[in-house]
C-alpha cells in the first residue's frame, strides 16, 4: 500500500484481502479504456451477459479466458496485404478488455452475431461450508481437526457410547 493513501482494507480485522487492493488498482486503469464498447445485461436472477461491439472481427480473431477470476476478452485482425485506403475510419487495431468475476460467476457461453460478442454468465450459488476446529490444552496431544460442513462436525446424538 501506498503511504498516505487510504484503502478500503485498512482494518485489521480484514484479513488475507490484498489481493483486492491489487484488483481495484487493475480496474482503476483498465477503466480509462473506451474500445471496444460494450453492454452488460441483466438477463435473469442468476445470469448477465456481457456484449462487445467487434465489428469487422472474426471467431478466429477473438479470445476469451478466465485468469484468476479475471475474464478477458483479446481481439486481434490481421492486416490484409494489397489493400490501400482512401480513408480508414473503421477501427482494425487489437484490444483486450477485463472484467473482474465475483467467485461463484462462471462463464457459460459465447457467441458471435452480427458484429456483436455476446458472452453468458452465470451465478452459481455457493455451497455452505462450515469447519469446526478442535482446541487442545497445553501438554495434550494435538487434536485431529474436523472438517465438513456444520452437521458433519456435530457429534451425532443417535449412537450409544460404548
Amino acid at each position: 500500500m501506498t503511504a498516505g493513501r487510504l484503502s478500503l482494507f485498512d482494518s485489521p480485522l480484514f484479513l488475507g484481502f490484498d489481493h483486492f487492493e491489487k484488483t481495484f488498482d487493475r480496474l482503476r486503469k483498465t477503466a480509462q479504456e473506451g474500445y471496444p464498447p460494450y453492454n452488460i445485461e441483466h438477463m435473469g436472477d442468476n445470469a448477465l451477459r456481457i456484449t462487445l461491439a467487434v465489428a469487422g472481427f472474426g471467431m478466429d480473431d477473438l479470445d476469451i479466458e478466465v485468469e484468476n477470476n479475471q475474464l478477458v476478452i483479446r481481439g486481434k485482425q490481421s492486416e490484409e496485404e494489397g489493400r490501400t485506403f482512401i480513408h480508414r475510419g473503421i477501427a482494425a487495431r487489437q484490444f483486450q478488455r477485463a472484467f473482474v468475476l465475483a467467485d461463484g460467476i462462471e462463464v457459460q457461453s459465447a457467441f458471435l452475431d452480427n458484429g456483436l460478442l455476446h458472452i453468458d454468465l452465470i451465478r452459481l450459488e455457493p455451497e455452505v461450508q462450515a469447519r469446526k476446529i478442535a482446541i487442545r490444552a497445553p501438554g495434550k496431544p494435538e487434536s485431529k481437526l474436523i472438517s465438513g460442513n456444520a452437521e458433519e462436525a456435530a457429534p451425532d446424538k443417535n449412537k450409544k457410547n460404548k
